[in-house]
């Protein structure tokens, strides 16, 4: 009976460490904190200087390892970016592409860029494969970042993000911008607050000063990892707001229909009492 009373004992303190060690670990890897959005919520929308300092950023930094896989053009869109025909085009040629058909002599080469053209991989990995071998793996596509990059809020606050006046769909843009804010450990450029088991192979990208924003944004490290998030979302999904308008208005078409559909049966049932 003492044995078994013992043997229950250090059962007992064993599973309390377990816990213990546990709720340490859950500690130690915070999740991303919830950021405020002009794009978040029913009405949500972007904000066109945010994106254009986002661009930059991404031009600037994030292009010497990540490729964005969107065409030139597509920096057009009035609810993105919205940058001008020329300011596209102007763009587009300082990019050396690909061309996709040989020459007369049947040579493959290089073009300036037009604005259909795709934005060119950089330079010093032109694919996958390079890019993989010089870094271990190939830098993800910015292009499709924001989507990929999702987490569990866990027990009540999935059921709050699914409500029609939340509608929480920015799991993307809150885990980059705590990414580049979680290079916390001085002396340790590979080992971020965020990142599971704290180990990335990205070392920290961008600190305060590294870009100079044209419209007088300071230029600090949080201005920077909230913009380039904001446009990585923008990159990731590009038709948020037509989407959201079409959202609206079917539910709004939902209220009318129910609305009439109670008074029709009302109506209709009103003389069989």
């Amino acid at each position: 009976m003492i044995r078994l009373t013992t043997n229950f004992l250090a059962a007992a303190l064993m599973a309390a460490g377990m816990t213990v060690a546990f709720a340490q670990d859950d500690a130690e890897q915070p999740k991303p904190e919830r950021q405020s959005w002009s794009f978040s919520g029913l009405f949500g929308v972007y904000d066109q200087a945010q994106l254009q300092r986002g661009f930059q950023v991404y031009k600037e930094v994030c292009s010497n390892c990540h490729k964005l896989s969107i065409p030139f053009r597509a920096l057009e869109d009035p609810n993105g970016p919205g940058y001008s025909v020329d300011q596209v085009k102007a763009l587009a040629a300082s990019y050396q592409v690909t061309n996709d058909e040989p020459n007369d002599k049947g040579e493959i080469f290089k073009r300036p860029g037009t604005p259909a053209d795709d934005f060119p991989p950089p330079e010093s990995f032109p694919n996958d494969q390079a890019a993989a071998a010089a870094l271990g793996k190939a830098p993800p596509d910015m292009a499709e970042l924001a989507e990929a990059r999702k987490y569990e809020r866990g027990f009540p606050w999935f059921i709050f993000d699914a409500l029609p006046f939340d509608q929480y769909q920015e799991m993307g843009a809150d885990y980059i911008y705590a990414i580049l804010n979680g290079y916390t450990k001085s002396g340790d450029p590979q080992w971020n607050l965020y990142y599971p088991g704290h180990r990335i192979a990205m070392p920290q990208p961008i600190v305060d000063g590294a870009v100079n924003y044209s419209d007088g944004t300071p230029p600090k490290l949080d201005n920077y990892a909230r913009d380039v998030a904001a446009f990585l979302t923008w990159a990731s999904e590009p038709t948020l707001a037509e989407r959201k308008k079409i959202g609206l208005r079917v539910m709004i078409f939902l209220i009318v229909l129910a609305t009439l559909l109670y008074f029709t049966k009302k109506r209709v049932w009103s003389g069989l009492h």
